[in-house]
């Protein structure tokens, strides 16, 4: 292809400018999250050359469906493109693995060809959107990522595009932590269960940044372990995508495609997709039976204490390992707020040793319970937030550690990051609470329901 872009792979976009430029988080090979999930379908092999021969590669997160260690072995020839994360850790690990790797200027262009330059837009959430231009048309490609507060400017720069293709996360909902259970030891169906039409979720997207395309990304994902794959479920099929769209402003491509735009024409990429059959947990080295030995404890305990935060929100956490608890108390005359966890060892301490613990969350063997008044949110924001994102990834663990954390997204741009706090604090709580009250009142398919959340997300828009 001499101009153009394909999407191939979970969230892996290869650009072209006479040949193979840039690829985003390459999921090739192997599996993520301790073996819970694989790719949907094979890539194909004349991707999977493109792939090879690209010289640039971005990274937009350290989750291992985008940062996939089996499969970057294959492109060390590259240059690892990162987001500048505050703390590092991307960063830091691929130069210790010895991987050339250039850290991408927040919010300005870099040229990688005479015909393609990026844009990298880190957050708080060490999350990243990448803008592309490829010879004057507009790839935004949003991955996981959720507005922390750069959603405005992302729309200011699509407005000066007569072309633009938004890729980004869509689905059910199984892309995340969802495996929870009440406290008499009974799952308590997932938001996913719902299946609200995908299409709906995908125009009001599209409309919120302008983008005269989409393409489903983010999201091509299977569940292989026996102890996981009763998410699957919950998983989005690629039909499910166009259920409910209707746009007047955006056309909906597949998401597996070749875009070229010299010929100006969408072609079909048609891998093949997986039959898969449940994997035995203990081939990714789980033995549900094992317990914990006693230095093993002492790193749990001394993990989580280490994150302040945690003493601030919770009373207490427990861990269930081999049918034994352990547990870590942070009040010891107060046991009404708690988190259970019932984890098998090797992946627990895994996660513990290389500070990766939503690799377990968004894995969905891990079993938890809610102890106490937790509402909608659950794990968000006192739990997943402070151990996973900025603990793990952006180093930030004590009270002073985080004044710094959060003083350096803010500073970069100020009223983003109070856009950010006003969608964390005030609009999606309300918009959680309002559905939640929407569905007692109306039929979550009626149409006085898809007006009331057409209503919400003008409002938001405006807002945000």
């Amino acid at each position: 292809m001499e101009l153009g872009f394909e999407t191939i792979g979970n969230a892996t976009l290869i650009c072209h400018d006479n040949g193979p430029v840039l690829v985003t988080d390459p999921w090739t090979d192997g599996g993520a999250y301790f073996g819970s999930w694989t790719l949907s379908h094979e890539v194909p092999e004349a991707q999977r050359d493109a792939i090879q021969r690209c010289e640039y590669v971005w990274l937009s997160h350290g989750h291992p469906d985008h940062l996939s260690p089996e499969s970057l072995e294959k492109l060390r020839k590259s240059t690892m493109l990162v987001p500048d994360h505050f703390g590092n850790r991307i960063r830091d690990d691929l130069r210790a693995q010895g991987f050339r790797v250039h850290v991408l200027a927040d919010r300005a262009w870099t040229q990688l060809s005479p015909r393609i330059r990026v844009m990298c837009l880190p957050d708080l959430n060490q999350d990243a959107v990448l803008l592309v231009d490829v010879g004057g048309r507009l790839i935004i490609n949003l991955n996981d990522a959720g507005d922390r507060g750069w959603g405005r400017y992302v729309r200011s720069i699509v407005r000066g595009y007569a072309e633009s293709y938004l890729l980004a996360l869509s689905g059910y909902g199984d892309a995340d932590m969802i495996n929870y259970f009440t406290e008499d030891g009974q799952r308590i169906p997932p938001y996913a269960a719902a299946r609200n039409p995908v299409g709906r979720t995908i125009s009001r997207q599209a409309s919120f940044y302008g983008a005269r395309y989409f393409v489903p990304f983010s999201s091509m994902h299977k569940y292989q372990r026996a102890d996981s794959i009763w998410a699957s479920e919950y998983t989005t099929t690629l039909e499910d995508y166009a259920r409910g769209f209707e746009s007047e402003s955006c056309a909906l491509l597949p998401a597996f495609i070749q875009q070229d735009f010299i010929k100006d024409r969408t072609e079909l990429i048609r891998p093949r997709e997986r039959a898969l059959v449940p994997v035995d947990p203990k081939q990714f080295g789980d033995d549900w039976s094992e317990m914990l030995e006693a230095d093993e404890a002492t790193a749990l305990r001394e993990y989580f204490a280490s994150i302040e935060h945690l003493g601030t929100a919770l009373d207490f956490l427990r861990f269930r390992v081999g049918g034994q608890d352990h547990v870590i108390e942070f009040h010891r005359r107060r046991f009404r707020r708690g988190i259970t966890f019932e984890a098998p060892r090797n992946s627990l301490m895994t996660a513990v040793r290389y500070q990766v613990f939503d690799d377990l969350l968004i894995g969905n063997f891990m079993k938890t319970t809610l102890h106490g008044d937790f509402g909608e949110g659950r794990l968000y924001p006192d739990f997943s937030p402070y151990v996973a994102k900025y603990a793990d990834n952006g180093r930030a663990r004590t009270r002073n550690e985080l004044k710094t954390y959060f003083a350096d997204y803010r500073n970069r741009d100020p009223v983003g990051f109070l856009r950010a706090k006003v969608e964390a604090h005030c609009v999606r709580p309300l918009q959680t609470q309002s559905a939640e009250l929407l569905r007692t009142l109306l039929p979550a398919d009626s149409a006085a329901f898809r007006a009331a959340k057409e209503t919400f997300w003008r409002v938001r828009r405006a807002l945000l």
